[in-house]
């Protein structure tokens, strides 16, 4: 459908372009008649024919552009809030009635230059419209409320327990496994900082971040699609210019809203403003199974650990197992027997023993005891 939108667009340029080259070569023709056909000796319609190619060649270069451009338009349109597009269309209504007048004043003082009034009436139109929807979007808070049945009602327009997404928790992509469990109550909120800093990450230079910025986009279109998502829609322009986190921050405490997001730093500075912060990973870690002391666990070792003949492996849900003399079993899968549980900052990590080894260990100590009683009750006999 978009190329053949595209075809159409171009081919319509084109034809435009064309008529309008074939005339301009034939006004030329018309003042150059002698010199073309008696002094050139060529046909009166070949300057009618190259003006024409000229102008289907520069209208189909600048039907690609005009294209592209009115397709990002179009989809800024879309992702437009309700109240900037009323602004909108206000501040291009009210530049259209400033062009009409500068018509009046410029049509009748340059009656004798007709393409000089025109010229002048295009770009009065341009500053006009340009200025009108500048003014009108600084003052669109005001122009909303002055609408019938609207005044009493901007308040409500903000979202109820509204959860605002941070960039690293849309690109991580479990925020959208834990939404569809409905865990999260209240509207789901992309602000559009958050979207531009995604699209700038997945127009980057560098593959890996390339990658990211478009897993990303690509999260927050399925979610779209499957859940109430809303974007740009409850932005407020005081906080354009600060960095991406206070914006954040500050956009929380105008909606009363909370945040949700895996960033350590956002967290703490966002706890410290009185802003409520739901953390993924901590829901993770709230979310993994409970393991004791004394619990038999099947793990691969897959690394040597810090510590001489420790070995590392790692559980389904990524918590990690340090294994004591586990290095000579580095890529086997063993049994081991947890003998500690350490809670860290970034999770819960596990202490355990080779059950064989433990199982010698104790049969060793077993046999020992066994010895050291019958000894003893060898001396205490007659």
């Amino acid at each position: 459908m978009r190329r053949f939108l595209k075809f159409s667009f171009a081919s319509i340029l084109m034809l435009i372009g064309g008529l309008a080259g074939w005339a301009l070569g034939e006004v030329y023709a018309a003042s150059q008649w002698e010199a073309i056909v008696k002094y050139a000796r060529l046909p009166i319609w070949f300057p009618k024919l190259l003006a024409a190619i000229f102008g289907i060649l520069v209208a189909f270069l600048f039907a690609m552009h005009a294209f592209n451009t009115l397709v990002r338009f179009t989809e800024s349109l879309e992702k437009m809030p309700a109240r900037d597009k009323v602004a909108s269309i206000v501040g291009v209504l009210l530049g259209v009635l400033f062009t009409a007048v500068a018509a009046l004043i410029f049509g009748s003082a340059l009656r004798s230059m007709p393409w000089a009034a025109l010229s002048l009436i295009l770009l009065s139109g341009y500053i006009f419209c340009h200025l009108g929807v500048v003014a009108m979007m600084g003052m669109k808070r005001e122009l909303f409320g002055m609408l019938p049945g609207t005044s009493d009602s901007l308040e409500d327009m903000k979202p109820q327990k509204c959860k605002i997404l941070d960039t690293n928790v849309i690109i991580d992509g479990r925020i959208a496994d834990v939404c569809r469990t409905g865990f999260v109550e209240g509207t789901i909120y992309v602000p559009g900082f958050v979207l531009d800093e995604l699209q700038q990450i997945a127009d980057s230079a560098d593959a890996l971040k390339r990658a990211r910025g478009r897993r990303g986009l690509e999260i927050l279109h399925q979610m779209q699609k499957e859940m109430r998502l809303v974007v740009r829609q409850f932005d407020i322009p005081e906080i354009e210019g600060d960095q991406v986190d206070l914006k954040l921050v500050k956009l929380a405490k105008h909606l009363n809203g909370a945040i949700i997001t895996n960033d350590f730093n956002l967290n703490k500075v966002a706890e410290l403003q009185g802003v409520e912060v739901l953390n993924i990973n901590e829901l993770a870690n709230a979310l993994k199974p409970v393991v004791l002391p004394g619990e038999e666990l099947t793990v691969t070792v897959i690394k040597e650990g810090r510590e001489p003949n420790q070995g590392i492996a790692y559980l389904d849900d990524g918590t990690m197992v340090v294994i004591e003399n586990g290095k000579k079993y580095i890529n086997s899968t063993i049994d081991v027997v947890v003998s500690s549980v350490l809670q860290t900052i970034a999770g819960k990590m596990i202490f355990a023993d080779v059950k064989t080894d433990r199982d010698e260990a104790e049969e060793a100590f077993g046999r020992t005891l066994r010895a050291y009683t019958s000894g003893r009750t060898r001396r205490k006999g007659p």
